[in-house]
């Protein structure tokens, strides 16, 4: 589980932070090696014990993200699938109302043409989205900020596309943001030394790397062999310090959540002591 540490604002339950998980949580098969049946109790443990305010999901199916609802009613969630519907992957987002209140929200495609459902370009062999919203924490205090969930594309000859598909998911900050703080959350296929984690980090920081505490293995996909070789789950933000940022690696036996570690942040609004 994500280790607490001491001296740190890092409880979620603190007003004046936000405790943010991003979670490739690998599509539902209902057979074979890694099945959801198997994985399911122990992906709703990790949760569970992070206990996130804020959570950007990708590959999750609707089964999956009800099933989740289900065990951890405390979560709303919401989004499209990849196609426009609810029959295939989405960039599901979950929060928790008691911690945040959703103010708005939409989606897009990273293609040439954003706003129509389902679209590809660059090559690319399977559309790819992006999730957003605009939050407004509770409390005495309140903040508002801008949360973003997307999933680039995976093939190893995809470099350009991913490049292309982060300056898109750039461009299209101010006009969602209008400069409020902001977290961006996602599987996005590149290692740090990539081109679209260069395009990323020339307007965002890598919470990772500025975090006061860091904890887990900085690598993150690990092919459900608990041993991670390369690190591509990123959170990504603007406005905020980082306390922690931990790579979670909860399994259960040989069973793990999915075929990724979750990377859990806890911020601090910019500014605030």
């Amino acid at each position: 589980m994500v280790p607490a540490l001491a001296g740190t604002k890092q409880a979620a339950s603190d007003a004046d932070v936000l405790k943010v998980m991003t979670f490739n949580v690998r599509y539902a098969s209902d057979t074979g090696e890694h099945s959801w049946p198997e994985r399911r109790p122990v992906s709703i443990a990790t949760i569970r014990d992070a206990h996130p305010d804020l959570i950007g999901t990708q590959e999750l199916l609707k089964r999956q993200a009800d099933d989740i609802s289900a065990a951890l009613p405390e979560y709303r969630w919401f989004g499209r699938d990849r196609m426009g519907g609810h029959d295939d992957e989405h960039m599901g987002i979950f929060y928790r109302p008691d911690r945040l209140t959703l103010l708005r929200h939409g989606e897009y495609w990273l293609s040439e043409t954003p706003e129509k459902a389902g679209s590809m370009s660059w090559g690319t062999d399977l559309p790819r989205n992006v999730n957003w919203a605009v939050f407004e924490t509770q409390g005495a205090q309140k903040h508002r900020f801008v949360f973003l969930d997307t999933h680039l594309a995976h093939r190893p000859q995809d470099a350009d596309a991913r490049r292309h598909q982060a300056e898109l998911i750039l461009s299209r900050l101010p006009q969602i943001a209008h400069g409020l703080p902001v977290v961006l959350g996602g599987d996005m296929n590149s290692w740090p030394d990539s081109e679209a984690y260069k395009v990323f980090t020339g307007a965002l920081t890598d919470a990772r790397k500025i975090a006061e505490h860091r904890t887990g293995s900085d690598n993150t996909f690990h092919d459900f062999t608990g041993d991670a070789d390369r690190r591509i789950d990123y959170l990504f933000v603007r406005g905020f310090d980082v306390v922690d940022d931990a790579t979670d690696s909860y399994h259960q036996g040989t069973t793990y959540p999915s075929d990724h570690f979750p990377v859990v942040a806890t911020l601090r609004f910019a500014g605030d002591k």
